[in-house]
């Protein structure tokens, strides 16, 4: 007998979540574990950090201005704010649109395959700064999969849907760094956990290209179109939608369609006006602190080994275990906020001054318990400290401009992601206890700056937060 599956049964949205949680799961059993690879191939801290910044230089320039240019194609509003930023931008214009949804996302999840790929056999520096490339410029796969569940989910069901998918966001970086912790202490278990992960990706891509997307209907609010029911649409692919929507120079939201360098100019400009005239307190919050939590992650492994003689499975439990705590804080906003009337600056300011606490005890921790002390608790207060940062751009800057801010935002960690390796590299020159110190300063700093523009951001107790 033979045995065939119908995959027109299985609903979508479904089918990307379950894509992301496994896209997470190998991701983190990977992660945690370079700053321990690039060591065991012989390079410096500073040549570690170097090598650390090129994923973030290319996640930078291949998704600087999505935010922006979304707002054009899809009309801004609730879509720009879930999908946020990094969709991948090529001289087309915005590359999802331009050959449809399916080609782009598979592109990214075989090229990102092929950087993990290059990664289990990176046997010199070389390799390892080689395997990043195809990693840096196209892993995109959330970014497009929040796109997707947008058009594809009814308004009403959006949310449900988006609570799904970042549970399974969660439990796909719970799971990892233990699996990754544990394999790593196998003989070649680097290279075994990258090749997981890329097969991971390899699974991903065949269900993506599986699924009949002919069937799929694409919901647009400002448009009404759905596929899959329109007469003169039926059967044709989101590809062919998109070049119709587009032959004759529009968008999909009816605007005249610009070069990309003109987007460029166009999203440099609203990033000087908002940036330099109102929002630059924020903006420099929200990178100095998501430069210090990311120096206390950069070497977590490598420290812990160096510092306690903690092995990397002990380790990857104590990430999970962070991880899970994460996932939990997200209940803990909503009574902590109605406690401070939702004034989400003040929240903000202390949970920075507790994340300060804590990488400065952490730095100076000569026992584990005080670092299970201290990552049991900073997981709670990054978790606040990322949601609450996010409201006060959108309350700054006006809800008509939250596609543009949040995609700003989002520029502003890949930043953040190029200096921390390299700040981390530095650091870590001097001691294991450098990354984390050199946190608590920044951390320290955003709060001296926080303190200086509170009346001017101050929330009030009518705010409401926003979802992040």
């Amino acid at each position: 007998m033979q045995i065939t599956m119908d995959y027109t049964h299985l609903p979508f949205d479904r089918l990307l979540v379950y894509c992301t949680m496994q896209d997470l799961f190998g991701v983190s059993m990977v992660v945690p574990l370079l700053s321990l690879h690039v060591k065991s191939l012989g390079a410096s801290p500073t040549v570690a950090g170097v090598v650390g910044s090129s994923y973030g230089i290319l996640q930078l320039f291949s998704s600087a201005v999505v935010g922006h240019i979304w707002g054009h194609f899809h009309g801004g509003g609730d879509f720009a704010v879930s999908q946020t930023l990094a969709v991948p931008c090529f001289p087309q214009g915005c590359w999802s649109d331009v050959v449809g949804r399916r080609s782009s996302l598979l592109a990214c999840i075989l090229l990102s395959a092929l950087g993990y790929l290059i990664l289990g056999a990176s046997t010199s520096v070389f390799l390892f700064a080689l395997a990043r490339v195809p990693v840096g410029i196209f892993k995109h796969t959330l970014s497009i999969s929040r796109a997707l569940l947008s058009d594809l989910v009814a308004e009403k069901e959006r949310p449900l849907v988006i609570g799904r998918f970042n549970t399974a966001s969660s439990v796909g970086f719970i799971l990892g760094p233990m699996v990754g912790g544990y394999l790593t202490e196998l003989d070649g278990g680097f290279y075994l956990t990258a090749f997981i992960c890329f097969s991971v990706f390899i699974l991903n891509a065949g269900l993506v290209w599986l699924f009949p997307w002919s069937e799929v209907k694409l919901n647009s609010t400002k448009n009404g179109l759905l596929l899959g029911k329109s007469h003169a649409l039926l059967g044709k692919t989101d590809c062919e939608v998109q070049e119709a929507a587009t032959r004759h120079g529009t968008t999909v939201s009816g605007k005249p369609a610009r070069l990309p360098w003109m987007e460029v100019v166009s999203t440099l400009r609203d990033m000087k006006s908002l940036i330099v005239s109102e929002m630059w307190d924020i903006f420099l919050v929200r990178l100095l602190m998501g430069v210090a939590v990311m120096l206390y992650y950069s070497n977590f492994v490598l420290a812990l080994e160096e510092r306690f003689g903690v092995r990397p499975k002990t380790t990857g439990y104590l990430i999970s275990y962070s991880s899970a705590l994460g996932a939990l804080a997200g209940f803990t906003l909503g009574p902590i906020l109605r406690l401070y009337k939702h004034n989400s600056h003040t929240v903000l300011l202390h949970s920075s001054v507790l994340t300060f606490t804590l990488l400065l005890l952490y730095s100076t921790a000569h026992t584990m318990g005080i670092v299970v002390f201290s990552s049991t608790l900073l997981s709670f207060s990054t978790a606040i400290g990322r949601t609450c940062i996010t409201d006060l751009q959108l309350t700054v800057g006006g809800a008509q401009a939250s596609g543009t801010l949040i995609g700003m935002g989002q520029s502003v960690t890949a930043v953040g992601r190029v200096i921390a390796p390299l700040l981390s590299g530095v650091a870590q020159e001097v001691s294991p206890c450098g990354p984390p110190s050199l946190g608590a300063a920044l951390a320290l700093m955003a709060i001296i700056v926080m303190s200086v523009s509170r009346p001017r951001c101050g929330g009030d107790g009518s705010d409401k937060l926003k979802s992040e």
